[in-house]
């Protein structure tokens, strides 16, 4: 799965976090442990962490005069891993031309920093999903770590029945605004679904009894690698996107991206604790699994359906609890799962082809494949059948990333 992973554009850091000549970042990013840094010249280098030397740590290094110096023994990498000094070997005795430190592209847009892990001589552009292409004073993003699978954490996005359970348990129709369609969810807890593969992942339609005459819609996208689409805002306001990138095995970096204000506001998380320098000591969560989320069983007893202060520390409690990576031999899948089991196929397909022969999914080498998907829900009249509804919904909205890239 790693190796279908680095065909696609990553998002890693945000910009803010790396500073000319700054200090280096420990980060893991697929396993790896490298180090971030911005230059003098404000390009950014994404790097093995070890100087391809004697393996020290060039979060210790220099960065200094457009490179990163070990300070071992003086030698000095560009942002592209070229060895351009070998400070402690005589001029007639140096071979820099020949080493050079395992570096990827990155490359930055509207506040984020994007990682290529894949071929570096073939990467593609950036991926096309509207809340990444939304206008650079318009976009927001914040970061959040989580203590287990990517793969958990992600399905939790493309499960919408959670939703009236875990987060809205305790809410009623009345709780709701009159034109609000999510009431029809406390109302309707059952979802059926249809679910279909798309060119850039999965997507489903989950469906509801409305009012009468009518349906409650709600559309959701997985997409290669890691980003889900999740129906969190009305579909023809919806930009926001949610990445779910895998740090290793167990350890997860959630971001999610949308808007500063408006229709799809992305507020920011003020639930962290501070950062340290440590390869999984960014973004963290202050409610965790030692302080049991801190949770409050008299609130949960009297007016909150787990008595866990805010969504996306209830999702973190309850996607943490699983293990640090779920055992699906233990698990009893419903009908109500069946965009998890579509997309785990999906991806267990995508891995084996692209180990088989190398083929790819279609976005991975087509970008733009990705404005066309789009999550969100709706009212619409009950005598419509779900591709004509999500066909019709889509060319009745403006692609706002659409408008950015024009």
């Amino acid at each position: 799965m790693g190796g279908l992973m680095r065909q696609f554009w990553i998002p890693a850091l945000k910009s803010s976090e790396l500073v000319a000549d700054g200090d280096p970042v420990r980060f893991m990013l697929l396993g790896e442990k490298l180090i971030a840094f911005r230059d003098t010249s404000g390009r950014v280098g994404i790097m093995d962490h070890r100087c391809p030397h004697r393996c020290a740590s060039f979060f210790f290094g220099r960065n200094e005069e457009d490179g990163i110096r070990c300070v071992y023994h003086g030698w000095k990498f560009d942002v592209a891993g070229n060895c351009v000094d070998m400070a402690n070997v005589p001029p007639h005795q140096d071979f820099k031309q020949k080493v050079k430190a395992k570096a990827y592209k990155a490359e930055e847009r509207n506040g984020l920093i994007w990682v290529f892990m894949g071929d570096q001589d073939a990467a593609p552009e950036l991926p096309h999903i509207a809340a990444a292409m939304l206008p650079e004073d318009d976009a927001n993003s914040f970061f959040v770590m989580r203590n287990c699978n990517w793969l958990q954490a992600m399905e939790g996005d493309i499960d919408t029945s959670h939703l009236n359970f875990l987060h809205l348990g305790s809410m009623g129709r009345v709780d709701f605004e009159k034109d609000d369609p999510t009431q029809f969810g406390a109302v309707h807890k059952d979802p059926e679904y249809f679910t279909t593969d798309t060119e850039c992942g999965t997507m489903y339609a989950a469906y509801r009894p409305a009012d009468e005459g009518e349906i409650y819609w709600r559309f959701a996208h997985f997409m290669f690698p890691c980003w889900a689409l999740a129906p969190f805002k009305a579909f023809k306001s919806y930009a926001i996107a949610r990445a779910w990138v895998p740090l290793d095995d167990e350890h997860t970096m959630f971001i999610m991206m949308g808007a500063k204000d408006g229709p799809n506001e992305t507020n920011d998380f003020d639930h962290h604790l501070p950062n340290t320098t440590d390869f999984l000591g960014r973004w963290r969560c202050d409610q965790t699994f030692a302080n049991d989320y801190m949770m409050d069983r008299d609130l949960q007893r009297k007016s909150s359906y787990t008595g866990i202060e805010g969504i996306h520390q209830q999702d973190q409690a309850i996607t943490e609890s699983m293990g640090d990576i779920t055992d699906h031999s233990l698990e009893r899948l419903a009908p109500s799962d069946q965009m998890i089991t579509a997309t785990r196929k999906r991806l267990l397909n995508a891995a084996k082809a692209y180990q088989k022969d190398g083929s790819l999914p279609a976005a991975a080498g087509d970008p733009a494949l990705y404005r066309e998907q789009r999550g969100g829900f709706f009212l619409a009249s009950d005598d419509r059948k779900w591709p004509e509804v999500y066909d019709q919904e889509m060319a009745a909205v403006t692609n706002p990333q659409r408008e950015a890239a024009e």
